[in-house]
């Protein structure tokens, strides 16, 4: 992973691993999110077009090698689309090699979008778009100040995809507590069957100390899964998709307790089956609750 200079923590999806990091903005224009620390050390700006410019033509004396470019921070489609265009076609001219660019998308930048933007940044060679789904559950979204409801991420998950661009979506295990683990679980598998994402990542909800979502579990507000609970969580997610596309599914994040993976619908039987040989294991395990490992 390559990365231009950095002003706080920097971010990429797995599958982004190799990619040359672009920032076009620095932080997350939202940054209200309840369970997030991912750019809380990051004051939010946009960077202007000739500083962009500028990192490009640097990055790519350096890293003349760079087959892909990942633009973050963590919505970068906040730009002006004829901003995003002019990045999008400088980083095609100035890196020979070059064969994508993917970029973090919240569902509000999407819906934000015009189809005909979304189908114009398609062609200028915006090929991927990442958006965190989290939950398809509306009391959980509004818990955790998403800024969204499922029907507006699906309606952004399939204006993506009506653009032509691959979705790469996630979801979070255990978001809902507890208290909404069944709600959370019905409405998140009701969405993504939806928008049927080209893949589809869950990762556990792991909660640090420093965010509000913390002082809720401190003050009983808000309860933590068990590794089982996780678990059974996501069989009942999995078990109530209903893609009618290929949609490559992945749960091998480093806070899965089980790595689970396919393609659904054709795997859906397989996994679950592979989750219910290790749901009764689990009731001694511990989950990662926290970024000191408890609370």
């Amino acid at each position: 992973m390559m990365i231009d200079n950095a002003e706080g923590l920097v971010f990429r999806p797995p599958s982004e691993a190799r990619s040359f990091i672009l920032r076009v903005t620095i932080g997350c224009s939202h940054n209200m999110c309840t369970f997030c620390a991912m750019y809380k050390d990051s004051k939010y700006r946009v960077r202007s077009l000739e500083e962009i410019d500028g990192i490009i033509e640097r990055a790519a004396q350096a890293y003349p090698f760079v087959r892909r470019v990942f633009l973050a921070d963590g919505d970068a489609l906040v730009l002006p689309t004829d901003d995003l265009i002019h990045i999008l076609k400088k980083c095609y001219a100035t890196f020979p090699n070059i064969n994508r660019i993917g970029a973090y998308a919240t569902p509000a930048d999407l819906n934000r979008k015009s189809p005909e933007d979304l189908k114009r940044l398609r062609e200028a060679g915006l090929g991927i778009v990442y958006m965190g789904i989290e939950s398809g559950d509306d009391e959980v979204l509004r818990h955790v100040k998403k800024g969204t409801t499922g029907a507006l991420t699906v309606k952004a998950g399939k204006k993506a995809l009506d653009a032509g661009m691959k979705l790469s979506a996630m979801i979070l295990i255990g978001l809902g507590g507890k208290e909404r683990t069944k709600e959370h679980a019905l409405h998140t598998a009701e969405v993504v069957s939806a928008i049927n994402p080209t893949m589809l990542s869950a990762l556990t909800l792991i909660i640090p100390g420093n965010v509000p979502l913390y002082e809720e579990v401190v003050t009983g507000k808000f309860t933590p899964l068990t590794a089982r609970g996780f678990l059974e969580e996501l069989h009942m997610i999995l078990s109530h998709t209903d893609m009618k596309n290929p949609c490559i599914f992945r749960s091998n994040h480093v806070s899965n307790l089980v790595p689970v993976g396919g393609t659904l619908p054709m795997d859906k039987d397989a996994m679950l089956a592979t989750l219910e040989r290790y749901i009764p294991r689990a009731d001694n395990v511990r989950p990662l609750l926290n970024d000191t490992g408890n609370f």
